[in-house]
């Protein structure tokens, strides 16, 4: 997501490389670049002018001290301006009541059901005790899709099999969640089009009964400036309080996440990118404008490993790293729990500079199928002391996993030479495993 508008926005900042000074001239030249730059990622046109004058007038007010230059000023003023423009801060999910109801609405396809189960997860890492509700009749399988993610992330799901009343199993879902004493109630809909009247005054009669203390709107971002359409017609009948960008991992070009705060004036709350349930972000718009411009996400990236990584753990692993014990064991571990954290290459690129070189190389979780079948066909003592591999050991190895012996040596080299790397680099603990991850899996 964004690449291409991040290589535009880039070459439009050139412009002023070299100039002693911003100028109207040099800033309406770089502004005409951005301007195309964000028509291309399918901004709708007047949110596009309406940005850019406000840069202009931003830029042209500015006065550049020496130690800065003109397209390092441009830069910091397109990065705030876009900040501001998706809504400058983080929204929280409101939780309030008893028990708290989310109600999830959208159009069909969107990845309501999806989302509805990565929410139930992320809100029970915060220790609430959540229940799904499967109020989608319509579609086929959608019930048991539901019931699918639940049993994944251990989260109990209300249906009534054969019931065609949405509105009142969302009723009867929330009496039974107050007898069974769960805090929060996710209720999933069944997607509609926004021209369906009658589902719409479906989806508005389920909000009238049970009262959501939050109703989100679930996009699609591969749909550009359709979903900020959808989202304003949604919006004109639900009043929702936020909405749901979703595969934002596709080939989406990203004019709703900058374009759908403008048209709707209600933030976004959540990203959500893949089918794994922990990939699901709160919207941070700063964040999102560090990574438009090509700026990295390190924060994100620190949050994400947190998630995953023990501190005890990671005190281990640092004492290790320092006597150069790290073992080939130590390397799975950290290998599963950076899997658990997203795709291999969108967590590189929220590192800062990683991201553009690594834009090129297919990298993915696939990647390291080799590595894992390799190590997991070596014995204990073999991934505890990779100094005594030979030629028989290696040959065995090899036929063990599948692979040749020409890949388990390199791997074995490649780890030496990461055990060496990482020794050398002090902290940094995701970041380092992330760049040496990034060589072995090529």
């Amino acid at each position: 997501m964004f690449e291409n508008l991040s290589d535009r926005l880039e070459r439009a900042f050139k412009l002023l490389k070299g100039e002693g000074r911003i100028t109207e001239i040099n800033v309406a030249e770089t502004l005409k670049d951005i301007r195309k730059a964000l028509l291309d990622a399918d901004v709708s046109y007047k949110v596009a002018k309406s940005f850019c004058d406000d840069v202009k007038q931003k830029a042209l007010g500015q006065d550049v001290l020496k130690s800065v230059r003109p397209g390092q000023m441009m830069t910091k003023i397109v990065h705030d301006e876009l900040a501001a423009l998706m809504g400058g801060q983080a929204s929280d999910i409101n939780l309030k009541g008893s028990p708290a109801i989310i109600l999830i609405a959208g159009l069909q396809g969107s990845g309501k059901t999806t989302f509805s189960g990565k929410l139930a997860l992320n809100i029970k890492k915060k220790g609430r005790q959540s229940l799904l509700v499967a109020c989608d009749i319509y579609r086929p399988a959608a019930i048991e899709q539901l019931k699918v993610l639940g049993t994944q992330i251990e989260v109990p799901v209300y249906t009534e099999e054969g019931s065609q009343n949405p509105v009142q199993i969302a009723q009867n879902a929330i009496k039974h969640a107050k007898r069974e004493g769960y805090n929060t109630v996710i209720v999933d809909t069944a997607g509609r089009l926004a021209i369906d009247e009658a589902m719409m005054k479906e989806i508005t009669a389920i909000k009238k009964a049970i009262e959501p203390s939050e109703t989100l709107f679930v996009v699609d971002a591969m749909t550009g400036q359709d979903a900020v359409n959808t989202a304003k017609e949604f919006n004109d009948r639900l009043d929702f309080d936020g909405v749901v960008l979703t595969k934002l991992d596709g080939d989406t070009r990203g004019g709703a996440a900058i374009s759908i705060r403008a048209v709707v004036n209600k933030p976004l709350k959540f990203t959500s990118s893949g089918e794994k349930m922990e990939a699901l972000d709160v919207f941070h718009p700063e964040r999102m404008a560090d990574r438009i411009l090509g700026m990295g996400d390190i924060v994100s990236l620190v949050e994400k490993a947190q998630e995953q990584f023990d501190e005890e753990e990671a005190r281990k692993l640092q004492r290790k790293l320092a006597k150069n014990q790290f073992t080939f064991d130590d390397f799975y571990k950290q290998l599963q729990q950076i899997k658990k954290m997203g795709n291999i290459k969108d967590l590189a690129a929220m590192i800062p500079g990683v991201g553009k070189a690594m834009k090129d190389i297919d990298i993915d979780n696939d990647s390291f199928k080799n590595i894992e079948a390799i190590i997991q066909s070596m014995t204990p003592e073999e991934r505890e002391n990779p100094a005594i591999f030979n030629g028989n050991r290696r040959k065995r190895v090899a036929m063990g996993s599948g692979t040749s012996i020409p890949e388990v040596n390199r791997l074995v080299k490649q780890f030496e030479d990461m055990r060496k790397m990482m020794k050398n680099m002090s902290g940094g603990g995701a970041k380092n495993m992330m760049r040496a991850m990034g060589a072995m899996g090529n």
